[in-house]
């Protein structure tokens, strides 16, 4: 029997997201909001209702994700479950894992059958044809090293042929200025590189880093760890979609 869960996961007081996906089922109160703090912006909300969609509701780039999920599918950072949710309904092979146990709970509650408890970093278990990370999962990085790293990490996780299908954002457009030019320190570190923390009403969550990179510079990334990428779909706001696929030769 596989193992449920995999290293460590957030401790439920440190847990805002978890802690409002949990509220929102029990409570189906639509004003539910996990709120977002960044060193580099001003405060935001997250609607948590938004995280329970159905398929029909997804974004373009979603969809189109779930499109190129094949095989033994896992499904990365799954949060309240509905990517995976999506999947399982159009009779995919697909396993959720999440960091929060509160989520986990959440997304056995909701109906998906397979769910791993656990951080993705020290996942040991049998491998998979996809990693899919939707709603920029790959940021859970952190940094341009921690995507280095990663990448090969991946590898491990991967059956022969198997992809990363993930989006993500050049966020430049926020370091523009009026006249068109870009305020970026070049001497600091990647702009796409940035510290967020979370609350949900009392729980308060730790900072983390969290990375948005640049298709660019994600080719360059892709390339040195071995696999061959697909650029798939480019919306607003360089708005991104893409698969990795493992180089085997």
């Amino acid at each position: 029997m596989t193992k449920s869960v995999f290293g460590h996961t957030l401790p439920q007081d440190k847990d805002p997201m978890g802690a409002g996906i949990s509220s929102f089922f029990e409570s189906k109160n639509d004003d539910l909001c996990v709120k977002v703090f960044s060193d580099f912006s001003e405060p935001d909300d997250i609607p948590v209702p938004l995280l329970f969609r159905e398929e029909a509701d997804m974004p373009e780039i979603e969809v189109l994700a779930l499109d190129r999920c094949k095989g033994k599918i896992l499904d990365v950072g799954a949060g309240a479950g509905s990517h995976a949710m999506a999947l399982q309904k159009r009779g995919q092979d697909v396993t959720a894992m999440d960091i929060s146990s509160l989520a986990v709970e959440t997304m056995r509650k909701r109906g998906v059958n397979k769910v791993i408890s656990g951080n993705i970093y020290d996942y040991d278990g049998p491998k998979f044809d996809t990693l899919l990370m939707l709603m920029n999962g790959i940021g859970l990085v952190g940094t341009l090293n921690g995507l280095a790293d990663f990448l090969l990490k991946a590898k491990s996780f991967l059956n022969k042929g198997g992809q990363l299908v993930f989006d993500s954002s050049d966020i430049i457009h926020l370091f523009e200025d009026e006249d068109g030019s870009y305020l970026i320190d070049l001497t600091a570190e990647y702009y796409g590189q940035i510290q967020y923390w979370m609350e949900f009403k009392e729980v308060k969550g730790d900072k983390f880093d969290w990375l948005y990179v640049s298709y660019p510079v994600l080719e360059e990334y892709a390339a040195t760890a071995g696999y061959n990428i697909e650029l798939i779909h480019v919306g607003e706001l360089n708005h991104y979609l893409v698969s990795l696929t493992l180089n085997d030769h």
